[in-house]
């Protein structure tokens, strides 16, 4: 790297090089291969700053969320302007939902493309953590692809943060291929979940790096939790309904698996690797989470592809001690290709993500508490329930100790319709919506998915409605739909 030598520096001091005003696009990906050293650093100077009554603010543009080593610090300190498309970190949300920082939830797989288009403004500067970059500019990316390539490519300056605890080994991992934009716009040439299209590095014109930063941190992963009862009484019931619709034909063998994060999604994944009833699993998703380690481990993975590779700590470092053999099982792409509407319907992807509320007429509401405040953000569920060949939404029926209701007369915000929702599924039952009209949905929520306790509501709510809407197609009593949420608002419970 010695043609590199002159911009290798301290975080502080690549810091110091970024500007008031600035867009800058991180990598990162649900708290993987997000930049460490340099958020901290600035956020830092932005306190300095402030003490001298001056004020300094960018807006970051990501993957998804990033650690509170980013994400975090930069809220607290009052240095974000404006944040998208995702974030799930508690001192960033309390900034969004206070309105001091602006927010725009966004669909992660149209992320980039809306970037690239110049809908979105292009980032002055990208702040990207790799493991290597060469004097000819070429970069080699951590642990998660997210929209590295788009920031690369549009941003005027780039800051590299190489992180030492990935080897050379790591090397080999990405596959960086992004489509080109209409109307040159091609097929994307991926038929199964291990074809790779593109390049293991990004090429960038050298003398856009304007410093390079060394650090040795590992991602900031919660501990995977082994899965409570619910959980895992919600991933029998999604296995149990896979095996059968095996069984009757209706599904094919073999097909690709997505799952969102969270506890439920990891229970899913750990069952799996338990049941006998499947042979060889493949993922074709965005976050390969560390519940997929029992299945490399148990021979039943045959292969990953997804976006970023979020593991706990002692994950990591179990992966680090075994990367040049499991590396084979596991490819990172950048999100548009993860989250490729194309794709997802060529290789006839199975996805199982989390919702905040149901509705009894098939919505879901996956980002917003009460209609109003975000809790994460509707990241890229959509882009699977749109356009997966089977597709779960699963959630236990009860939430903040059993005083909340997950199955709603009508969810508080709207982010699946029930023109993309296909089967929920709680720890009481599954409900399989295909092909029911709005009343029959209902019905069938109410009996196999919803708690016992809040089944009478729910069905006074439906044959109240229907009366007064005159069974119209879809009946909906504007008057009562918000009771359950208006009850808790006041109460702390949805329960009468």
């Amino acid at each position: 790297m010695k043609s590199l030598s002159s911009k290798i520096m301290t975080a502080e001091e690549a810091a110091s090089l970024i500007k008031n005003g600035e867009y800058i696009g991180i990598s990162g990906f649900t708290l993987s291969g997000y930049p460490k050293a340099v958020p901290e650093a600035l956020a830092l100077r932005v306190l300095e700053l402030r003490k001298k009554g001056e004020d300094f603010k960018v807006s970051i543009f990501s993957g998804a969320s990033a650690g509170d080593d980013c994400d975090g610090v930069l809220a607290r300190a009052g240095g974000i302007d404006m944040r998208m498309p995702y974030q799930s970190n508690s001192s960033l949300r309390e900034g969004i939902n206070k309105g001091v920082i602006r927010y725009m939830d966004q669909h992660l797989g149209s992320m980039g493309p809306m970037v690239r288009s110049g809908a979105l403004p292009r980032p002055t500067l990208a702040l990207i953590e790799c493991i290597a970059v060469t004097p000819e500019g070429r970069v080699y990316l951590s642990s998660s692809g997210g929209n590295s390539v788009t920031y690369l490519e549009c941003a005027d300056r780039v800051i590299l943060e190489i992180n030492t605890i990935y080897g050379e080994e790591f090397i080999g991992l990405h596959d960086t291929f992004i489509p080109s934009l209409p109307p040159f716009t091609r097929p994307i040439p991926i038929s199964k979940v291990d074809d790779r299209v593109g390049s293991v590095f990004i090429q960038i014109p050298p003398e856009k790096i304007a410093a390079i930063v060394y650090t040795e941190r590992h991602d900031k992963v919660n501990p995977f939790s082994p899965p409570d009862e619910i959980s895992k009484t919600i991933a029998s019931h999604i296995l149990d309904f896979i095996h059968v619709e095996h069984q009757k034909g209706r599904l094919p063998r073999g097909l690709p698996y997505q799952s969102g994060v969270g506890n439920v999604a990891n229970a899913v994944l750990t069952e799996m690797a338990l049941d006998s009833r499947l042979g060889k699993v493949n993922i074709y998703t965005e976050v390969i989470q560390e519940a997929v380690l029992p299945l490399l481990e148990s021979g039943k993975l045959g292969f990953a592809s997804g976006t970023a590779l979020t593991l706990s700590e002692a994950a990591q470092r179990q992966v680090n001690q075994n990367i040049s053999h499991w590396k084979n099982h596991f490819v990172l792409r950048q999100q548009e290709i993860s989250n490729s509407p194309e794709l997802i319907r060529r290789l006839g992807v199975i996805s199982m993500n989390t919702a905040l509320e149901i509705d009894l007429f098939g919505n879901v509401n996956s980002s917003h508490v009460c209609g109003s405040s975000i809790m994460n953000g509707i990241g890229g569920a959509a882009d699977y329930a749109r356009n997966c060949y089977l597709g779960f939404f699963m959630t236990p029926s009860l939430a903040k100790n059993g005083c909340v209701s997950t199955i709603v007369p009508l969810v508080s915000h709207c982010d699946h319709t029930d023109h993309d929702t296909m089967i929920f599924v709680t720890e009481q039952g599954v409900a399989d919506l295909r092909g029911l009209d709005p009343i029959s949905r209902a019905k069938l929520i109410i009996s196999n998915c919803a708690h016992p306790d809040f089944r009478a509501e729910l069905t006074d709510f439906l044959n109240f409605s229907i009366k007064q809407t005159r069974k119209g197609h879809l009946p909906v009593c504007l008057d009562r739909a918000f009771e359950m949420h208006l009850r808790f608002l006041q109460t702390g419970k949805m329960l009468k």
